[in-house]
Order: C-alpha cells, then structure tokens, then sequence
C-alpha cells in the first residue's frame, strides 16, 4: 500500500467520491476528479492504474472498505456500500459545535418541512442544546409543493442533475426538463429554483408549486452555474428576467400618503428622490400631481414590476416609459371591467365616470 504524501491525499479525494451518494462515477471519472483536485492542490496527477491501485488499497486491510461495482447508463460505476462510510473521522469542536448550533437556529424555519428530517438528525446526533430563536423568516405554511423545498436543496447542495416534471398557471399540461438547480430565492412569499436547463443551458426560474415531480440524474454530470446570480437579480425585481428586454429609466411620483412607505422600502435598489431643478421641472410637467414626490429606478420590466407598481394604485403615477404607462393603463381598465361586470354597473357608479 502507497503511504507517500499524495497517496494519502488521493484517499481523501477517493473517500469524497465514494461515498457520494447523489453522483456515480465510473474508473474514469474518478480519475478525472481526483486530478482535477490534485491540480487545484498543486500536486502531479496520476493515472488511471494508479487509481485502480489506490482501490485496492482502500479494499484492503486497515481501511477494509466495502465497494461495489455496478452498471448505470453504460458505465461501470463504484461506491461504497455504506455511503455513510469513510476512512476519515474527526470529532467537532466546542466552538465548531456553537456555531452549528447557531447556524441551525438560523434556518430554523425549514424545520417540520418534508425532505428535511436531516435536520432533526443531525441536531440530535450533535446533542445540541435548544436555543430559543432569535432570527424569525416570513413562512407561508399552505405553501403548495412546500415539500420540494427540502428536496431541491438537498440537490443543489449536492450538485444533483434532475429531471423537473412542471405545469404552468395558463397550462395543465406537464412538460419534463433536464435542469441544473443554482439557487432557491423567496418572493412574495413562494419559492423559486433557478438552474439551467438543457440543451443550450440557459439560466431561468420554476416556482415550486408549478413542480410536479423532481427526478434525480445521478448518471448525468452536473454542470457549474456560468454566471454571478447574485447579479441576475441587479437590475430586477422579483425574479423573472426576460430575454432581449434592457433596463429601462423609470420616472413615477408617489402621494404624500405613500411617500414614507416608498422611501423606507424603495421598489429597486436604483431608487433616487428627484430634487432641487429636476423636481422643479417635473412639477411644471404635471401640475395636476400636487404634493407629494417624483421618484426614479432603473431596471428591466418585467411582470413583478407591472404588479408593485400598480400596487399603489392611485397612490402612484408612472410618468414615464409610456410603455409600462400603458402597460399599467390596461390592468386598470380590466380592473374597471371586472368591477362592472361583478356589479352589473348599479352599484359601481365610479365606473360610468368619465
């Protein structure tokens, strides 16, 4: 048995791998990966054979490492036949100890959520102590599919290739997709999973309760996210990005009454207050806006926009792109017909206004 340095090293590498239980690597995978690792870690890369013989070493006496063999999708893939088995064991720190208590607090509000009795364990195997929260996140309990939360971020965390199986609110019909789940984002209290999708791998978002049914690829290797999402979320709002569509300057004023409310929590990150000569020349512009104030972001519209934005309702005037002017003009006349429709226009004497 090799017992140099980098021998030593490669068994920590091989360890990770076999006992992966969400990937199947074949010979050579293994050997792909490990060298990979080897090259981050500036260390020489090794061979196939060599890799077969650290295997071998693993089998064997001290480790005595159970590994099957077995076929998926064409490949001769190895694992351990405990994936809770490893040749490394190391006991936790008190102050390694705190802080996952701490952390565990922190998401503490994944707890009781299918797919996430992981948690429970692993407080329990860590006899942690009880912790009154300190940190309390908007939860939406009838959440539908609030199961695939725990699903998806098992997959992500482990880098799971799968199958979606999803319908849109317009479509019954259920469509199946290979997707590379990136990160799961709350808005308006539902979730969303961002990935990339196959074939050309263009990043987009599912709401989890248009999910039907996640199936894992684990034969299938998984493709790393070609872009900051952090970034993504720049230059929207919410979580829709729409393809060819460019940031737009949005110039809209909000009433006395909905001033603070505009100010404390600004619709974009890009929010400024229009003061001094500018305010002076849009007051000019529109006489008929008294009071309040004049607002500006810069993002690209998309349907969360249109919808905070119509929010205020009369609150908020959009002045300018005429675009999204119009595009807000139409939710209100639709709103108008609804109404009239509902009340057969005898007790909506609003509507009939001119």
């Amino acid at each position: 048995m090799a017992t140099n340095k980098n021998a030593q090293i490669r068994y920590k590498f091989l360890d990770e791998m076999l006992s992966d239980r969400h990937h199947f690597y074949d010979i050579h995978e293994l050997t792909e990966k490990c060298n990979e690792k080897l090259h981050d870690a500036d260390l020489p890369e090794v061979t196939r054979r060599c890799i077969e013989k650290d295997i071998n070493a693993l089998e064997n006496s001290p480790f005595c490492a159970e590994i099957e063999r077995f076929n998926c999708d064409g490949k001769r893939c190895l694992k351990y036949a405990n994936p809770s088995f490893s040749i490394f064991h190391k006991e936790l720190t008190n102050e390694e100890r705190n802080l996952i208590a701490e952390m565990l607090n922190t998401i503490g509000q994944f707890e009781g959520l299918e797919n996430f009795e992981w948690f429970d364990r692993l407080k329990s195997a860590l006899k942690l102590e009880e912790r009154p929260k300190i940190i309390s996140f908007s939860n939406n309990p009838d959440l539908q599919n609030s199961n695939l939360l725990g699903t998806i971020f098992d997959c992500i965390s482990n880098k799971v290739v799968v199958e979606l199986t999803y319908h849109t609110f317009n479509d019954e019909t259920q469509r199946k997709v290979v997707f590379y789940p990136y990160l799961l984002k709350q808005y308006n209290d539902r979730w969303y999973v961002l990935g990339a999708v196959e074939p050309d791998k263009f990043v987009c978002n599912f709401a989890l309760d248009r999910i039907d049914e996640v199936k894992h690829l684990p034969e299938k290797t998984y493709c790393e996210c070609p872009q900051d999402l952090s970034e993504r979320f720049e230059d929207i709002v919410g979580v829709t990005l729409e393809k060819d569509k460019k940031v737009e300057h949005i110039i809209f004023w909000v009433s006395e009454k909905s001033y603070n409310y505009v100010v404390t929590k600004p619709i974009h990150g890009s929010q400024k207050t229009y003061k001094n000569e500018k305010e002076a020349k849009l007051r000019e512009q529109y006489p008929n806006l008294e009071g309040g104030k004049f607002f500006s972001i810069d993002c690209i519209p998309n349907y969360e926009l249109i919808r905070e934005l119509s929010s205020y309702g009369c609150d908020m005037v959009v002045i300018e792109p005429n675009s999204i002017t119009q595009e807000i003009l139409k939710r209100i006349h639709c709103m108008i017909n609804a109404y009239s429709i509902a009340f057969d226009n005898k007790n909506n004497s609003y509507c009939n206004k001119k």
